[in-house]
């Protein structure tokens, strides 16, 4: 286990016409919702077979919502997203999760819940990149990232970022020469946002 290495999962609650959203014309509202709560299923249980150490699922609209009720039985931690853009809301997060971090070499890693290929031995393989680096990231193919991962927070990363756009990883890039941080990027994935996207889930999600 890497010392003081938190996961904090970001999730809206998988609920028709609140998660997933934009894959609705591919999967109708209840589709899209069934594969939100196949994805957080996913990415729970990656986060946690990692072995990392704490693991928390930030939540939206919060950590109270029904929709998140199975999920009770594991051991998380719950937090709510809060208010403010994505940037804010992932600053947030980061920040009070390395405040409560274990241990005297504090590391967070953020991830969401929309790349299926995000799994525990790259979670472990971008915690120990924290051992060398300021920061880490998993790139998404459409110019994002699904995973960042800190040693201390740096608000201007998350600040006034395109987010949901092409442009997220380079300005972020450049946000990261400008603090004078040492990153390393681990080999980018898909993330399923689109109905194109549907192609990079596993097979069978759709299905069962």
């Amino acid at each position: 286990m890497s010392p003081g290495c938190t996961i904090v999962v970001m999730a809206k609650a998988p609920k028709p016409g609140l998660a997933k959203t934009r894959l609705a014309p591919a999967l109708g509202a209840d589709g899209a919702a069934r594969l939100a709560e196949r994805l957080l299923d996913h990415a729970l249980g990656e986060a946690l077979a990692a072995d990392l150490g704490p693991v928390e699922l930030c939540a939206a609209p919060d950590a109270m919502d029904p929709a998140f009720a199975r999920w009770r039985t594991l051991p998380l931690r719950w937090s709510d997203q809060g208010t403010g853009d994505l940037g804010e809301r992932m600053a947030r997060a980061i920040d009070r999760a390395l405040a409560q971090a274990p241990g005297h070499t504090p590391r967070v890693l953020l991830i969401g819940t929309d790349a299926p290929a995000l799994d525990a031995p790259m979670l472990r393989t971008a915690a120990a990149s924290l051992a060398a680096h300021d920061a880490v990231f998993v790139p998404a193919h459409d110019g994002g990232y699904v995973l960042v991962g800190v040693r201390r927070l740096a608000a201007a990363l998350f600040c006034g970022v395109a987010w949901s756009t092409p442009h997220v990883m380079a300005q972020t890039r450049e946000r990261l020469r400008a603090e004078g941080w040492t990153h390393r990027e681990l080999p980018p994935v898909a993330d399923v946002d689109e109905p194109a996207d549907l192609v990079h889930l596993p097979p069978g999600w759709l299905t069962s």
